[in-house]
């Protein structure tokens, strides 16, 4: 299937054209890194503290962020995740401490920000945990339950959870919503009304990442990345020359350049399942341009008393239909993947709406020139030209 028939764009004539372009976005990306927002590494690499929330209804980003700037926690990030019915908000603290009681300093941190009007004296219910409840309703005894105390409070408080947890998602409205509740007693209840509120939100889970495992997770990203473009060097030097290795290299660099710098640009967080989009996107890259490199391999044969660049020009025009279906295509599934997937793959699609596109494009603008130049550099040297009729053969 062919889109363009007899195409003939001259690319190489508009090499200075790419070149600032790519010159722009990655001196923009490369400042951005060095000066502005650096790589803004998730939780996964450089460690922290994740508390994940559930509201009562739509919660709002902006007081949320201003309750956490009230309450000292100026460094918190704030984001959407899951179905925006669920109204679940994910926070990164930025704590680092690796220890279980960092678990509880951030939770007891998020709930001291977003209490602003407890009513003195009573506890949130809805942040209340089994002991607590349990502690309460063994010093009120509403049930006059004696010697049996332990274990009968102990159901009404399992009951009193798994109610709000299990039936309302964590989150209760009111106290009134336990009236006629299964397992739960009218007394404990009646008990429950003079010592509980409720709050609008509920703290789901709370995780940590230490910054030491954060730290070895960057190093296996950074070698993992190396490693890729060192096998694509050694795999292209041997099937073709060792410049389309370099030319290969250099592209893909330029790629993962310009991708990483526009998360930098925006301040989005590079996480694992970003690194994961960024080797998809070299290996795709990689393939986009072996395509167009054994065109040129294949044309340099049947066209001897050509030009190089006219060869280049003319394999690109050639592959020009292929690139743009399997490109398109596989753009247009990144691009609804990152419409609709949802927070959580957020970063990751739009890793991969970045890649294709300038993957694509450094296929076409950059590699090709790369290896036009390098063989004119040759020519003016005196130097055989690897890559035209006569170099040796793979």
């Amino acid at each position: 299937m062919e889109f363009f028939h007899n195409v003939n764009i001259d690319f190489l004539g508009k090499k200075w054209y790419f070149l600032a372009f790519s010159l722009i976005f990655s001196v923009a990306g490369v400042f951005s890194i060095l000066f502005w927002h650096h790589i803004p590494w998730g939780v996964d690499f450089r460690g922290g503290t994740l508390v994940y929330l559930k509201f009562a209804q739509s919660p709002d980003d902006n007081a949320i962020r201003a309750a956490m700037d009230r309450a000292g926690l100026h460094d918190a990030k704030i984001q959407r995740y899951g179905q925006p019915s669920n109204n679940e908000v994910l926070v990164d603290l930025g704590i680092r401490e690796t220890n279980e009681t960092a678990l509880d300093v951030g939770k007891n941190k998020i709930i001291e920000a977003l209490e602003t009007n407890a009513p003195a004296g009573k506890q949130d219910l809805n942040n209340a945990s089994l002991l607590s409840i349990k502690n309460y309703l063994m010093d009120k005894d509403p049930m006059h339950t004696g010697s049996d105390a332990d274990k009968t409070y102990s159901a009404q408080s399992q009951a009193v959870v798994n109610f709000r947890d299990k039936t309302h998602g964590g989150v209760l409205n009111s106290l009134d919503q336990m009236k006629g509740a299964a397992g739960i007693d009218p007394a404990v209840m009646a008990s429950m009304q003079d010592g509980f509120y409720v709050s609008n939100f509920h703290v789901q889970n709370v995780e940590i990442v230490g910054p030491q495992v954060g730290g070895q997770l960057r190093t296996q990203a950074g070698l993992a990345t190396l490693y890729s473009m060192l096998g694509m060097l050694v795999y292209l030097g041997f099937r073709f020359e060792w410049i389309y290795g370099i030319a290969a290299v250099v592209t893909v660099f330029h790629d993962t350049l310009i991708t990483v710098g526009v998360f930098s640009l925006t301040n989005t967080d590079v996480s694992l399942t970003v690194i994961a989009a960024i080797l998809t996107l070299i290996g795709y890259s990689n393939n986009d341009t072996i395509v167009v490199f054994d065109r040129i391999r294949e044309n340099i044969k049947l066209m001897r008393r050509e030009k190089l660049s006219e060869i280049v020009n003319r394999s690109i025009n050639q592959t020009l239909s292929r690139t743009i279906l399997t490109a398109g295509l596989t753009f247009l599934t990144v691009l609804a993947l990152f419409l609709f997937g949802g927070e959580v793959l957020r970063g990751f699609s739009l890793a991969l709406v970045i890649g294709i596109l300038i993957g694509t494009y450094s296929s076409i603008a950059i590699a090709a020139p790369i290896l036009v130049a390098y063989q004119d550099w040759r020519v003016e040297k005196g130097k055989r030209p690897v890559a035209m009729p006569g170099s040796k053969a793979r």
